[in-house]
């Protein structure tokens, strides 16, 4: 009966280990809910960001859509999902935009809030502020604390949502 207990107590600890690995297998895409809760917290934000004043100019020349849907797969697939990302890479994405330090953390901080709003847990935010954040040389032009500042003209958008996007393309075709 000692070792029926022994082997019982035994295996409801390995099984209790297992299930503890199992969880902390799971991607952070998994851990985040999926493409349903990214893209719940990604229309969020963007309705956020299209309010701030301290960044909102940033986004004067762009495509609403195109931003959200680019931004949903983006986050997608840098958390481990499935999706596939076809926009432009951050540093092309932003060049001339003339984005400041302070501009890029006021993003940060209507992320955040974003992520807030919906409850996400402090290990899984962090986790994906720390792979966002790993752009900010991609993004950041100035070096400056400043907000609101202009969009430069000279700023070359992306086309709406279904338009090919020639800068894209070149990109690949120089890559070769």
């Amino acid at each position: 009966m000692k070792n029926f207990k022994t082997l019982v107590l035994s295996f409801a600890l390995v099984t209790a280990f297992s299930v503890s690995a199992l969880a902390q297998d799971k991607s952070l895409f998994e851990r985040l809910g999926g493409q349903s809760a990214i893209s719940l917290v990604v229309e969020e934000f963007a309705g956020i960001v299209l309010k701030d004043d301290r960044i909102n100019k940033k986004f004067a020349k762009s495509d609403a859509n195109r931003l959200v849907s680019n931004l949903k797969a983006f986050v997608c697939k840098a958390t481990g999902g499935p999706c596939a990302y076809n926009g432009r890479d951050m540093k092309i994405a932003h060049k001339a935009m003339g984005v400041t330090e302070g501009e890029f953390n006021a993003l940060v901080e209507d992320l955040v809030k974003a992520l807030d709003k919906y409850k996400v847990p402090e290990r899984e935010k962090n986790e994906l502020l720390g792979a966002l954040g790993g752009m900010k040389a991609e993004i950041v032009e100035v070096e400056s604390q400043a907000t609101g500042t202009e969009l430069p003209k000279k700023f070359d958008p992306a086309p709406p949502l279904g338009e090919k996007d020639r800068k894209i393309k070149k990109a690949k075709k120089d890559k070769k």
